[in-house]
């Protein structure tokens, strides 16, 4: 993996059956590519010079993720395009077996929200 992210399933993270709740896979999936974003000097998101939208998610749930698991997200670059990214990302529940594997696309934009060309300074950093 290019990036590892590890955090902790909150009981608000799940649902009445005690199963993380599938859209906060995103939320870490999405924390782990900003902290990755973060550590390489490449801007999040700034109201004057634009962000990375997402355009497109998607995930295979194959076991559960219950309040209190220890959980690791396992992210990397599959694409990078003349404006996006695609992030491929896995979870691993804590015996290390994949819990939820899925893939995230966004879109360097301006701040008019208008995509915007990747720089060959962002390029690098991605890696």
């Amino acid at each position: 993996p290019l990036h590892r992210h590890r955090c902790v399933v909150a009981f608000g993270d799940t649902d009445a059956s005690g199963w993380m709740h599938f859209p906060n896979a995103f939320r870490d999936a999405e924390a782990a590519e900003h902290e990755f974003l973060r550590s390489r000097g490449v801007l999040v998101f700034d109201r004057a010079e634009g962000g990375w939208p997402r355009v497109k998610a998607g995930a295979e749930f194959k076991r559960p993720l219950l309040p209190g698991d220890s959980i690791e997200v396992l992210l990397r670059i599959s694409r990078i395009g003349g404006a996006s990214v695609t992030w491929e990302f896995e979870i691993l529940n804590p015996g290390g077996e994949p819990a939820v594997s899925g893939t995230m696309t966004s879109v360097r934009v301006n701040a008019a929200g208008r995509p915007q060309v990747l720089s060959q300074e962002e390029r690098d950093a991605l890696g």
